[in-house]
């Protein structure tokens, strides 16, 4: 049965599109309070922007098209981030079915992709923007391989979408395109190709898919680099000068080995003495794809020698290092060994990863009293939702976070939600509402809904006055019982003062 779905990308395709199925299934039978991310999404779907802080706008560009036609729900949050999701492995299928000879390697290359962890478990948990992320990184390795391989003008234009939709989901993906063109470089095969003059419509598109967030980006550096300039420096953890560098490098070193380890781990164990034969086997794509990775790798160690960055996430490492599977096979067909055996070792490891993800995806919901840390998702919002609107419905509802926003908005969709000063100044609908307005937010802890000083500076700024500020404590979902979550909130009358 494994054999038969790695003959081809075709049927490995399938069994993937089943996969992602259950995800959604799994997703939509849990409860439908919205991590982090996904209540991210549910608050912006209600705006067009050019940009929306620190992250890129393309996943919220996606899901505000898809919101506009059918309204916010949690299938519209589920369903695009899962075919996206699938999109990443298929291109990145088509990407090394470019480079390798052998179907059934490309297919299992592709299914491979589950037991990167951040691919397999961490894009499917909570992760948004990343997720655009990885199948920019796919399409841009697709194009590329494909214009190596036999260019086209379709190559090099799949190159230049790649390259914009990669710009605009995360930027650090501008890493790989320059890795790529230097790893090419040394190449007298494929030198040509870059001064191709296909490239130069290619890289208008990419201009074009990138001008209307580039535009905004000048007036609007400070929101958008601050908070990621923050995680990478981590201030309170490292003192200046070389001791942050020394922990800047070993945090990208800790980071490269969580991104790798388990995958070599893994395709050493199936391919047994094969593997370690192959290590030494090179070819001129090899060698290619050996420097895009150690451009990028050595772009992270300018960050953290000349931006003071201490603290190197491994999603950050994305788009330098997915292209590792499809390295990894190259290498075992080049050096042209049986790899028979080590197919029908590593066929197994596919499945078992999907059914050992599915239950972690469900057991850190529904078994959260076992582990001890409850998810966001286990916050009881329909459960507030009942108790504060048993007498009365808000017109607008005015919240304290994203996470507060996004879930209000699940919850009502037909009710305006909105955050002090964002988009804009003030809340222009707070002054034309007709009726009661919900203020909601929740505290620095979870059994502490204290409303926070900015967060009230705001209200008053925007001509709120709360004049009765109240507590609702209910336990979390699945819970034991004895733990709750206590969000704060206070009715007004629409406009005020």
């Amino acid at each position: 049965m494994l054999e038969r779905i790695t003959r081809s990308i075709t049927s490995a395709s399938i069994f993937l599109a089943a996969y992602f199925l259950l995800n959604i299934a799994l997703r939509i039978a849990l409860p439908h309070t919205l991590d982090l991310d996904e209540a991210e999404q549910s608050f912006y779907s209600q705006y067009l922007l050019a940009g929306y802080g620190p992250q890129p706008p393309f996943y919220n560009w996606i899901q505000y098209a898809i919101v506009s036609v059918t309204g916010i729900s949690m299938w519209v949050l589920s369903v695009p981030k899962n075919i996206i999701l699938f999109g990443c492995y298929l291109f990145y299928g088509l990407a090394a079915r470019e480079v390798l000879k052998s179907r059934s390697l490309a297919a299992v290359a592709m299914l491979s992709l589950i037991t990167l962890p951040q691919v397999g478990l961490m894009a499917q948990r909570e992760l948004t923007h990343t997720v655009a992320l990885l199948f920019a990184t796919s399409l841009f390795l697709f194009g590329f391989f494909r214009t190596l391989r036999q260019p086209t003008i379709g190559s090099y234009l799949l190159i230049g979408i790649a390259t914009g939709i990669g710009l605009i989901s995360k930027y650090n993906f501008a890493i790989l395109p320059f890795a790529a063109l230097v790893a090419v470089l040394p190449e007298r095969e494929w030198r040509s190709r870059l001064i191709d003059w296909r490239l130069l419509p290619a890289a208008v598109l990419a201009i074009l898919i990138v001008l209307p967030h580039a535009l905004w980006l000048p007036d609007n550096l400070a929101s958008a680099s601050a908070p990621t300039l923050e995680r990478m420096t981590a201030e309170h953890l490292a003192p200046a000068g070389l001791p942050r560098i020394g922990q800047g490098l070993l945090s990208l070193v800790i980071a490269v080995l969580g991104f790798v380890a388990l995958p070599i781990v893994l395709i050493a164990a199936a391919f047994r003495r094969n593997f370690f034969r192959a290590l030494s086997s090179s070819s001129p794509m090899i060698r290619v794809i050996e420097r895009m990775m150690v451009i990028s790798l050595l772009a992270f160690v300018g960050v953290v020698l000349f931006a003071g960055a201490s603290d190197i996430h491994e999603r950050w490492l994305d788009p330098c290092l997915l292209v590792l599977l499809i390295y990894l096979f190259l290498k075992l067909e080049t050096a042209d060994l049986d790899l028979s055996a080590g197919l029908a070792r590593f066929r197994p490891v596919v499945p078992v990863f999907m059914v050992v993800i599915l239950s972690i995806l469900l057991f850190r919901i529904v078994g959260i009293q076992y582990i001890g840390t409850y998810t966001r998702t286990n916050v009881p919002f329909s459960g507030y939702v009942a108790e504060l609107t048993a007498t009365r419905k808000p017109v607008l509802i005015v919240a304290g976070t994203k996470f507060v926003a996004g879930n209000m908005r699940l919850e009502f969709p037909d009710v305006p939600v909105v955050i002090p000063f964002f988009p804009g100044p003030g809340v222009p609908e707070y002054a034309d509402a007709k009726g009661p307005v919900l203020v909601i937010w929740r505290g620095e802890t979870a059994d502490d809904p204290t409303i926070s000083p900015g967060f009230a500076n705001d209200l008053v700024k925007s001509g709120i006055h709360l004049q009765e500020l109240k507590t609702l404590t209910l336990p979390y979902l699945f819970g034991d019982g004895k733990r709750s979550f206590s969000i704060g909130y206070s009715w007004v009358d629409g406009g005020a003062k």
